[in-house]
């Protein structure tokens, strides 16, 4: 690996030099071939990404409540939220910083995905604004880097209808891999009958539903010691998970690929005490027509894990070609070189290559 890796950046430096005034999309290019030559192709599924039009919309007519965007540095904007403020990395939403970014992790491609605050919060009208600005950027991206850059589109799912519309204006569009909701809607679940038709039509166009956790539950008791995101989050996966098991919507929708982030939370860890449910409680058997255990393998899992030792128990657990390389780009809870714990796993090369790229390659139509 070593040899390719010194390979791979010589090349690159040669293509620098020689390319000169031929752009960055030529030079975007040139690091895709250099990150994914041959096996071990590594595809990010767990990427962030802000456009700057979206960041700005928000800037200007306001976020949800305790939240807001100070654009008074433009170069540098940061996160409000009370009296702490976060600043945003640029390469959210610089294309080109980010692939070079993207470069030195080894990773070929990100498919791009909003983060909280998302649009659910807002009046419909204004989500739906939200929406379509975002995967308008999503489209854009792609279309100037094709080989770096796929979407997972956001939805207001305040207004299930015009969550539909949306995903019918992306029709046909190859940016669009992906659909990307939250574990809960303003409290409610993806479990509710309201958001059927929007699986089902998810599931004739092939698009993968990716979950990510927003509005975490506990909060008043998740606020010290940063647990809303250490606790909250992989927990609030875990509802949302157990919910679409429970609520029927995986035997309703055979063919519904989901992805749960930060390797399914606490859900792989904790079936055994779901599936005795279902054993003594009538209410966790009315829908779910298998045993718990059974559904395990109708979700997909990211590498987020932040031990080898778990990630090693999942890929056992569900097997390796339903886990895929994420790094929760790029909050400090994520991985700075994501490949490298799948490379701590001790896996068989095809095995390494299916978690690295293999199954995102395939999922996604990649």
């Amino acid at each position: 690996m070593g040899n390719a890796t010194e390979w791979g950046r010589k090349a690159l430096g040669e293509g620098l030099q020689k390319l000169g005034s031929m752009g960055a999309e030529v030079l975007g290019e040139l690091g895709a071939r250099v990150a994914g030559a041959g096996p071990g192709r590594a595809i990010d599924i767990h990427a962030h990404f802000f456009s700057e039009g979206f960041l700005k919309a928000v800037a200007e007519g306001g976020g949800p409540k305790g939240y807001a965007i100070d654009f008074s540095e433009p170069k540098a904007p940061a996160v409000v939220r009370g009296s702490g403020r976060s600043p945003l990395d640029v390469t959210y939403f610089d294309l080109d910083r980010r692939i070079a970014r993207m470069d030195a992790q080894g990773v070929a491609t990100h498919a791009l995905s909003l983060t909280t605050p998302m649009v659910h919060w807002a009046p419909p009208a204004r989500g739906a604004e939200l929406a379509r600005l975002f995967n308008d950027a999503l489209i854009e991206a792609h279309t100037a880097h094709p080989a770096r850059f796929v979407g997972c589109a956001t939805l207001p799912l305040q207004e299930p209808a015009l969550a539909l519309q949306e995903l019918e204006r992306l029709a046909g569009q190859r940016a669009i891999r992906s659909v990307y909701l939250p574990t809960n809607v303003n409290g409610g679940e993806l479990a509710d009958p309201a958001y059927f038709p929007l699986y089902e039509r998810c599931e004739a166009q092939q698009l993968v539903v990716m979950l990510h956790p927003t509005g975490v539950i506990g909060a008043e008791r998740l606020r010290p010691f940063y647990l809303g995101n250490l606790l909250g989050n992989p927990f609030d996966t875990t509802v949302a998970a157990a919910n679409l098991v429970f609520g029927g919507v995986l035997d309703r929708f055979p063919r519904l690929e989901i992805v749960l982030p930060h390797a399914g939370g606490a859900l792989p860890y904790l079936w055994g005490r779901l599936q005795r449910g279902q054993h003594v409680r009538p209410e966790a058997r009315d829908k779910a027509r298998l045993p718990v255990r059974e559904y395990l393998r109708r979700f997909h899992y990211d590498t987020i894990t932040h031990a080898p030792d778990v990630l090693r128990y999942l890929v056992g657990l569900v097997g390796a070609d339903r886990v895929m390389l994420g790094s929760d780009y790029c909050f400090d809870m994520g991985y700075e070189q994501p490949r490298e714990i799948v490379a701590q796993l001790g896996l068989a090369a095809a095995e390494r290559d299916l978690i690295l790229g293999g199954n995102a390659a395939r999922l996604l139509g990649l």
